[in-house]
């Protein structure tokens, strides 16, 4: 079967943004040409204001690029340096390696091994930790180390130093699926590499334990699951996807909880991919998804 990753062999991505100017696509464009490559997709956006800033993502094919990707980088350094962009030139058919931190629910942590496994969600999952040990024997069908780190009472210093210590060096980035634990500022300072959660769309109407008999006692007709990086404020990183879908009446605090969880496994799976695929860039608080 082919896979996501063996259709992007001798595909190369370039991403570059910095202040706005007249020519920056043309500047782009013929680098990217001037080093054989040939562009199959490209997207931009320009941020309003005075401080606008130009985003552009452009995929390319280029026979033998991952051999030639150095020579590239140093004839791009030259251009887009002295155009003041910061840019990032990627290899696609290297998936990046993404590590998951989960609970005992399993939902999130499931649809992400089954989408790596089919080769739909091109990354490597090195690993899978979690704060409880039930989901070992699942985890490891999918051929991923298992690791329990529990995370008990109110100081979790050691539960983060043991995290940090099995994550250094071996994730490009982190995903919580459903993962419960507040992480403390400076875990996500040490960690250095970006974090992305999901919850129910309920907050901040519906805080706290048992969400979907709030929704459900409120009578809510629409419930949802929201994807965002992790920033030292709670729940209040740049959002990557959203999702909605419809209840009524009829409906108890386990169907919501049952059709939350569709959501939810949708919403992150999406937001993986978009970051796995260097789609999103970081404006402020904002994310750009392309």
């Amino acid at each position: 079967m082919t896979t996501l990753i063996d259709e992007l062999n001798d595909q190369g991505c370039l991403v570059v943004q910095g202040p706005d100017r007249p020519g920056l696509v043309a500047t782009v464009s013929a680098a990217i040409a001037r080093n054989g490559g040939n562009i199959m997709q490209n997207d931009q956006f320009t941020s309003i204001g005075e401080d606008a800033t130009f985003y552009q993502r452009t995929v390319f094919h280029k026979e033998g690029f991952s051999g030639s990707m150095e020579q590239m980088r140093e004839d791009l350094a030259t251009t887009l340096d002295s155009a003041g962009l910061e840019w990032k030139l990627i290899d696609r058919s290297a998936p990046k390696r993404m590590a998951i931190l989960a609970p005992k629910s399993d939902h999130c942590l499931l649809e992400l091994l089954w989408l790596q496994q089919r080769g739909e969600l091109p990354v490597e999952i090195p690993m899978v930790i979690s704060n409880h040990p039930d989901l070992r024997e699942e985890v490891e069908y999918f051929g991923v180390p298992f690791h329990h780190v529990p995370s008990q009472g109110p100081d979790k210093s050691e539960a983060e130093a043991r995290i940090l210590e099995l994550v250094d060096g071996e994730a490009d980035f982190v995903v919580l699926a459903r993962y419960m634990q507040i992480l403390s500022e400076d875990f996500l300072r040490r960690i250095d590499v970006p974090v992305i959660n999901i919850h129910h769309s309920f907050l901040p109407a519906f805080i706290g334990a048992g969400p979907y008999r709030k929704a459900w006692e409120r009578g809510v007709k629409l419930i949802g699951a929201t994807a965002h990086y992790v920033t030292p404020e709670l729940d209040a990183g740049p959002i990557i996807e959203q999702d909605v879908t419809r209840v009524n009446h009829t409906y108890s605090p386990v169907d919501l909880q049952e059709r939350g969880a569709y959501v939810e496994r949708a919403v992150l799976s999406r937001a993986v991919q978009a970051h796995a695929e260097d789609r999103v860039f970081r404006h402020g608080n904002h994310a750009i998804v392309f």
